[in-house]
């Protein structure tokens, strides 16, 4: 008997070294996921006329959207591509509240940020697969599948959040008031605001910056590369295959990043109509503001996109300068994912009876 329990401690302690092994690159793979989640969140410009394809990157994949179905594809450890797709309802066919001006821009953001959560989640499964599991998915024998637990994603949005508030609410605020302390300039309410907003930007740029020297980080911006290529290649072109994504821009108007960066020069005007004088007031009132702040970007970019013109291409060039941050050239393996995700989104969006055209 007591053989039998050395021989199990034995065991036990030379499994941990590799048990600590895996929980460090899962570890890993989590943060990667926590600081991706809030910062490739894109904008879907909707229009009842046309489908807009949107997309994000997630780890190892693409996601694909169209205005009823979505569908991610992944490449796993062992080379195969996972895919999977499903249907998907327009918030203002939900909740016809939804449909006024500024409300549905909260209903667009809130979609997006839930089907981001979703196709992150998913991606994870497949990435974190061990390369056997391929052989026991064939056999009949998969077992358990590694992934993100939900309190891993609930844990992984609430820091999302805080790191939000904190890094572009009350970081900014508390410079900018150091600087009003030292500066009598600033005491001028359009200052103090106008040096709030550029200490934002400039917070952004440098995450931004920060985040692009991280290997993790380069391969998911391969992947927003290859998501552009292969949504230019669709609108362009009126197909999505290799050759044509390849020849196609990295860069694309209705990214993310340019509705995040209207956001924040809407912010700016906004928070000069605050009343408050105290700090705790005007933190407050950026809090209490940001959903009006989300809801008038939107209709922002919806207007500028419909009328594509002096106006549009003033609120997408911005957006196009970071991108040369936040994408990458792909490699055709990439595109090949990117590819996946289009057709398979597309047919879901032909099984609901969905026209396609070109955008």
């Amino acid at each position: 008997m007591f053989e039998r329990v050395r021989r199990k401690l034995t065991h036990l302690l030379r499994s941990c070294p590799d048990d600590r092994t895996r929980a460090g690159e899962t570890r890993a793979l989590r943060q990667t996921i926590r600081r991706a989640a809030h910062l490739l969140l894109v904008p879907l410009v909707e229009s009842p006329e046309e489908i807009l394809i949107g997309g994000q990157a997630v780890i190892e994949g693409v996601m694909m959207r169209c205005p009823h179905s979505y569908a991610v594809a992944v490449r796993r450890p062992g080379g195969d591509i996972a895919v999977t797709r499903d249907s998907l309802e327009r918030p203002s066919e939900k909740r016809p509240w939804l449909r006024y001006p500024l409300l549905r821009g909260l209903g667009v953001l809130g979609q997006a940020m839930a089907l981001g959560i979703r196709a992150l989640r998913y991606s994870a499964e497949q990435a974190l697969e061990d390369p056997g599991q391929s052989k026991k998915r064939a056999e009949g024998s998969e077992g358990k599948k590694p992934g993100l637990s939900n309190w891993v994603l609930a844990l992984n949005l609430a820091f999302s959040v805080a790191f939000f508030i904190l890094f572009y609410k009350f970081l900014p605020l508390y410079l900018a008031t150091l600087l009003k302390q030292r500066y009598a300039a600033f005491e001028n309410l359009i200052a103090f605001n106008a040096v709030d907003g550029v200490i934002r930007i400039v917070l952004f740029l440098a995450f931004l910056t920060v985040l692009a020297q991280w290997k993790e980080m380069k391969r998911l911006f391969e992947y927003h590369g290859a998501e552009h290529k292969v949504v230019w290649a669709f609108e362009k072109a009126g197909r999505a295959d290799l050759a044509t994504a390849r020849a196609s821009t990295r860069f694309h108007p209705r990214c993310g990043t340019s509705f995040l960066l209207v956001v924040m020069a809407i912010a700016m005007v906004l928070y000069m109509f605050l009343p408050f004088r105290s700090f705790a007031g005007k933190f407050a009132g950026r809090i209490v503001l940001l959903p009006v702040i989300v809801g008038a970007s939107y209709e922002f970019i919806r207007f500028a996109a419909k009328s594509q013109g002096v106006l549009w291409r003033w609120a997408a060039q911005p957006g196009l300068w970071l991108q040369r941050i936040t994408t990458r050239e792909p490699d055709d393996t990439q595109l090949e994912i990117s590819i996946r995700a289009l057709e398979a989104a597309m047919e879901m969006e032909r099984s609901r009876g969905g026209e396609l055209v070109v955008a």
